[in-house]
């Protein structure tokens, strides 16, 4: 406790702690990526070959499911009042 009767900012409340876990995970992904360029691959489709292949897979399916679920939610939304 601070003399005010406050408590001290947690970890994740201080302004650069939140930075510094998304520029960590940043550098995993990247080194993950990285390291896919030092083995060698058997997949049954040659496309499954290519370095990092599955990296960007993830990442536009990501955003393909994003997009879709932002479209579906037009269709699917209630009025504020519908359970009233």
């Amino acid at each position: 406790m601070n003399e005010d009767g406050s408590r001290p900012p947690r970890w994740l409340e201080r302004p650069g702690s939140v930075l510094a876990i998304i520029r960590a995970l940043a550098l995993v992904c990247s080194l993950v990526v990285l390291a896919d360029f030092f083995y060698e691959k058997h997949g049954h489709y040659s496309w499954e070959n290519f370095p990092g292949f599955y990296a960007i897979f993830g990442f536009v399916s990501c955003v393909v499911l994003v997009l879709v679920a932002t479209q579906l939610r037009k269709i699917l939304k209630r009025d504020e009042d519908y359970y009233d």
